[in-house]
């Protein structure tokens, strides 16, 4: 089930200023599609509130949306990292250099990407700057599903409607 955006004669967007159709009865769909899909998942009660609260109120932006679920999940996860927004970093560059110069706006000397990544970046880049590049494999979380054969990387939302407060220590112990 996907969040209904504004397309329609606005070419390309940046994906900060992807606008949500808040039009109809998608809101409701969503929730009840959560409930239905986890109803017998052992933590729905623990996040279904959350999720009716999320579309109970208006947000206009997609950007805000997957913020207000991230920090959610982080929360509930203990996770305690900063999230830093492309827009709120002031770089007008595109291309291969736009990851070298995320590293400069942050001041990190270490940038890691997934494997897959690898054949997209510009090794030298990073060299020239003294920036190094780490490569990594994306785990395969194994954990209890509902339904069936256990199906890889699904989302972070069905390990926490199926293993709640383990969720964390599934993720860590890898």
């Amino acid at each position: 089930m996907g969040v209904p955006v504004w397309k329609k004669g606005l070419g390309f967007q940046r994906i900060n200023g992807v606008r949500i159709c808040n039009e109809g009865f998608w809101k409701r769909k969503h929730v009840e599609g959560i409930k239905c899909a986890y109803g017998n998942a052992p933590y729905l009660d623990d996040h279904i509130g959350f999720f009716e609260d999320l579309y109970a109120i208006r947000i206009d932006r997609l950007i805000d949306m997957n913020l207000f679920i991230i920090r959610y999940c982080m929360e509930y996860l203990s996770i305690d990292t900063r999230i830093v927004l492309l827009s709120e970093l002031d770089i007008d560059v595109k291309g291969d250099r736009l990851p070298v110069e995320i590293c400069r706006g942050l001041g990190a000397d270490i940038f890691t990407a997934q494997c897959q990544a690898k054949k997209y970046l510009d090794e030298g880049l990073f060299l020239d700057d003294n920036i190094e590049l780490h490569y990594f494999n994306i785990p395969s979380y194994i954990y209890p599903q509902l339904w069936g054969s256990f199906i890889p990387r699904l989302s972070i939302v069905d390990m926490l409607m199926n293993c709640g407060p383990k969720s964390r220590d599934i993720i860590l112990r890898d």
